[in-house]
């Protein structure tokens, strides 16, 4: 194994010398950075034409040119690396630096919500084939995948922001748009059920009055304007949790496993007004690292409490609980701040920006209102990136495991009297991730690349920016700067994808010649 890591990092080693070598020189030859200064009538033309040769060293051919570049990035193996300097004259590995966590914080939220929900909804539509959610979600899909992001990100701006900002003047719901959103949601959830007519007639009764008769009370006692779980709702979510964790995990038929998660709700409701109180404390990054320890230590020592046999698969169903619950409490907390957010007179009662990565004019010093603050700026953005990776997601999810449900070894599981849960989950799903895993890699390291478009109309500055003005200003050293980072990413992430097949998948071994 260590030989084929070994031989596959040369192999990607001499692919990104190669292609960093004719991007260098096809950028190079592509535009003159002093095109401009050579037209130029200004008496100082000249003068800078001489100063800008010297210092993007413009007089040497770009092959030998490419070299003297390399040598910079070779440094690195010394502890020196050096990517040269912008047009600007700033460092390229500052500019880098600067940009990444903006790309993170834009791009990875996206990454991750499209990759949990495609995959699930994928994996539902292949396990309900041919009912109308299957087509619903083909159609959804096929209509998503289809349109550009700068028109996706405009509807956003509009319905999402604007819209939504003048809604929140006076946050009242019309008894047409509650039946029709009550209609809506009767839809999906009765069609994720499936089942026979009758059966579905009745949840889509059932969910759309009860989603009509929740956003009236809702509306009723100004939810909207000061939004809350509250302990009782916190704790009724809790349960709610465990149950869902639980069957899938381990099966609800696990009794050990459920009372271990019911368990985990009860304590996280015990827990719910000393978290109220540290939420209130100076060092807030503090307090959620010590709530995280504490968490997984509850799990732990309440897994450990009721678990006979198969303690892993326990601790894990009520690890998972925790982690779940402890997001349903920082939302609760989230809201709770919203009142406090909205009324500042940076926002003044329109929370959803539409450009810029925060609101310079919010006074610093509180932590909640901050992070509401940098989220809120993330909704469109993410909502703009996540639709149109969502598509694709759905489309490959829903397709592996439709080959996969059809394997042999599918059909012996079932002859065996194995349950359906245990069939999907322990040897459907599984071995769907194989390729997915490959799809999953590559997509998590172009984040680093950002997203060129969204950035744009939403007024980030992150790695697609710079790319963007790298191209734009012809400038080679930040150009090269950039590819080196997401083309390193992008090869390691090949060899990652070739490495989780053989855990994923033990028939498979890498390395071994076969």
């Amino acid at each position: 194994m260590f030989a084929y890591i070994m031989r596959r990092i040369g192999t990607l080693g001499v692919i990104l010398l190669g292609s960093s070598f004719l991007l260098y020189n096809l950028a190079a030859i592509s535009g003159d950075p002093i095109g401009e200064l050579k037209i130029s009538q200004d008496p100082r033309a000249k003068q800078q034409i001489i100063a800008l040769t010297r210092e993007l060293q413009l007089n040497i051919p770009p092959p030998f040119r490419y070299f003297l570049w390399l040598r910079g990035v070779l440094g690195i193996f010394v502890g020196k690396l050096d990517l040269g300097s912008t047009r600007t004259g700033e460092s390229v590995g500052t500019a880098i630096l600067s940009a990444i966590p903006t790309t993170l914080r834009l791009v990875f939220t996206a990454s991750i919500l499209a990759m949990v929900l495609g995959i699930s909804v994928g994996i539902v539509t292949a396990l309900r084939q041919y009912s109308k959610f299957d087509y619903s979600m083909t159609f959804v899909s096929f209509l998503l995948f289809s349109l550009p992001i700068f028109w996706v990100a405009v509807l956003l701006k509009q319905f999402m922001a604007i819209q939504f900002n003048n809604w929140l003047d006076k946050p009242t719901i019309s008894l047409g748009a509650l039946v029709i959103i009550g209609v809506v949601i009767g839809l999906i959830v009765a069609s994720i059920a499936g089942g026979a007519r009758r059966k579905s007639y009745s949840i889509f009764s059932a969910v759309a009055l009860s989603t009509m008769v929740v956003l009236w009370i809702l509306q009723k006692i100004n939810w909207f304007l000061e939004p809350g779980f509250g302990p009782i709702f916190f704790f009724i979510a809790s349960i709610g949790i465990a149950f869902g964790v639980t069957q899938l995990s381990v099966g609800i038929n696990n009794k050990s496993a459920l009372r271990s998660s019911i368990t985990m709700a009860v304590v996280g409701l015990v827990f719910y007004y000393p978290t109220k109180w540290a939420f209130k404390l100076s060092n807030q990054t503090l307090v959620l690292l010590a709530m995280a320890a504490l968490t997984l230590l509850s799990a732990v020592l309440v897994s450990l409490f009721f678990a006979k046999i198969d303690k892993i698969a326990i601790i894990r169903t009520s690890i998972l609980t925790g982690i779940f619950m402890g997001l349903i409490r920082l939302l609760d907390q989230l809201m709770s701040t919203w009142p406090r957010f909205i009324s500042t007179d940076a926002i003044n009662y329109r929370p959803v920006p539409t450009v810029g990565q925060a609101n310079s004019l919010l006074e610093p010093g509180d932590y909640w209102v901050t992070t509401l603050d940098l989220l809120m700026h993330l909704i469109l953005p993410t909502v703009a990136l996540t639709a149109i990776s969502f598509a694709g997601y759905i489309r490959f999810a829903r397709g592996t495991m439709l080959e996969v449900l059809n394997q042999d070894y599918i059909r012996t599981a079932r002859a065996k009297g194995l349950s359906e849960r245990t069939v999907i989950m322990r040897h459907a799903f599984r071995n769907t991730l194989i390729p997915l895993s490959t799809i999953i890699v590559v997509d998590f390291a172009g984040i680093i690349g950002g997203a060129i478009i969204t950035e744009k109309v939403f007024g980030w500055k992150g790695m697609g920016t710079l790319f963007n003005m790298a191209i734009n200003s012809f400038d080679l050293n930040l150009l090269m700067g950039v590819f080196f980072l997401t083309g390193t990413l992008s090869l390691m992430a090949n060899l990652v994808a070739d490495l989780l097949y053989s855990a994923l998948d033990p028939r498979i071994r890498t390395g071994s010649g076969a």
